[in-house]
């Protein structure tokens, strides 16, 4: 029989308590062309075997000490995780029971004894030949799926890119740069991992958050820019650049702009309710708007402004406890607390120019 090469070196294993069957298999199988056979007498050792070389087919027999062919098959079944294992029972039981269970078991096919040559070669070679189909399909559901990944991480970079982008116009409009804009929501980010949310979503705080002030985009600028206090009706106008940054991101389903317009809605928000737009208190804000409120006012105050100098790290602190319960959730500036060596590093390594 001429073997094409995929199936002359398939790795086959011989599994019988009796010997002469094992030599015999093995004989008939390398003069027919096969390269890589084995044969074992243990059926304890199948597990491990199979491990280490993920066998294309077992020619296994069903009646053996120790384990029987069912429970070596039971056994491999654990192992398999989506594979497709051929496996050939070897039997002189001719019982339509034992063939039912066998086949409930996992085989795909019967050889009985004593072995007829021609048989053996035909079977193992349909088996063969099924296995290598699977491999194939395998191998171009892997090349498929690795291409349906890169396309998902270009699609995730262009969102990320969308994301900079508007940040960036924000900061034209705006006395806050875009150190600032890196440098809370690196904070957030590190804040959203030490509390244990999942990384895919302390990686969507990270890259939603720089999004928190997007709305001052449609604050006037006698307002925005304004060096002084602002008055009633300044304050209301500044306000509104919470709903205007709402309404710029729309209700698109993606997590990430999801994400965003939650951090514009709820970064303002107070722990005890007296934030705004719309005085949610306690848990009702999100986890997103109460981190993102953190990072943004820690890093506002130490920062520098053409309008105020920078706090010192340790007032900052001082604040953040003292309105712990007020302004910010608890829990949160515990966290931060512990984090602070962390937090004034990501500073030190994204600071203005000014300060570098």
């Amino acid at each position: 029989m001429d073997l094409p090469e995929a199936i002359r070196n398939a790795k086959i294993l011989i599994v019988d308590d009796t010997q002469v069957n094992v030599i015999l298999l093995e004989a008939i199988l390398s003069n027919s062309g096969y390269l890589d056979v084995t044969g074992v007498t243990d059926p304890r050792k199948v597990e491990a075997m199979h491990r280490e070389r993920r066998y294309d087919l077992i020619l296994l027999d069903i009646q053996m000490p120790h384990l029987d062919g069912f429970r070596v098959m039971e056994i491999l079944s654990r192992d398999l995780c989506g594979d497709y294992l051929p496996v050939v029972v070897l039997t002189a039981l001719n019982d339509r029971e034992t063939r039912l269970r066998a086949l409930e078991m996992g085989a795909k096919d019967f050889l009985t004894k004593p072995f007829e040559q021609s048989e053996v070669l035909h079977r193992i070679h349909n088996m063969l030949e099924v296995r290598m189909l699977y491999a194939e399909r395998q191998r171009r559901n892997e090349i498929l799926e690795e291409r349906v990944r890169e396309r998902t991480r270009d699609l995730e970079e262009n969102w990320q890119e969308t994301i900079r982008c508007l940040a960036r116009a924000g900061e034209f409009r705006d006395n806050e740069t875009g150190r600032h804009l890196l440098r809370m929501s690196k904070i957030a980010h590190r804040i959203a991992l030490a509390i244990g949310l999942p990384d895919e979503q302390a990686d969507i705080i990270l890259a939603a958050s720089c999004l928190h002030d997007l709305g001052k985009i449609g604050i006037p600028d006698r307002v925005l820019l304004k060096p002084g206090s602002f008055d009633d009706e300044e304050w209301a106008i500044m306000r509104s650049h919470v709903a205007i940054g709402c309404r710029i991101l729309g209700e698109h389903p993606s997590p990430l702009l999801r994400t965003a317009r939650t951090v514009i809605l709820h970064h303002h928000e107070k722990w005890d309710g007296s934030g705004y737009p719309n005085g949610v208190k306690g848990e009702e804000i999100s986890i997103e708007g109460r981190i993102c409120a953190v990072s943004d006012v820690f890093d506002a105050l130490t920062s520098e402004r053409p309008y105020k100098k920078a706090w010192p790290v340790e007032k900052a602190v001082a604040l953040l406890n003292e309105e712990a319960g007020r302004h910010f959730d608890p829990a949160l500036i515990e966290t931060f607390n512990l984090l602070l060596p962390e937090i004034l590093a990501i500073r030190a390594a994204n600071a203005d120019d000014a300060e570098s």
